[in-house]
């Protein structure tokens, strides 16, 4: 459950003012243990590990959205 621990720990993290490559290592290591989590939660069913998997994607795509800015409008 050392993943879980590491989730829990990454999800408490402040995440203001962040550099760029701040950024894309939040961005790897959310998806690393977002696939980390799906491989327990196959096995368990838990409906929390799945709480916590939508979270973390959540802030995922927070920090993503910011990494690729908004698009050029003609």
């Amino acid at each position: 459950m050392e993943v879980i621990n590491r989730a829990l720990e990454f999800e408490q993290r402040k995440m203001k003012s962040l550099s760029t490559s701040d950024r894309v290592k939040i961005s790897r290591e959310a998806k690393r243990l977002i696939l980390a989590l799906n491989q327990i939660y196959k096995e368990k069913k838990d409906e929390s590990i799945m709480d916590l998997m939508k979270r973390l994607t959540k802030i995922k795509q927070k920090v993503e959205k910011r990494l690729n800015g908004r698009p050029l409008t003609a």
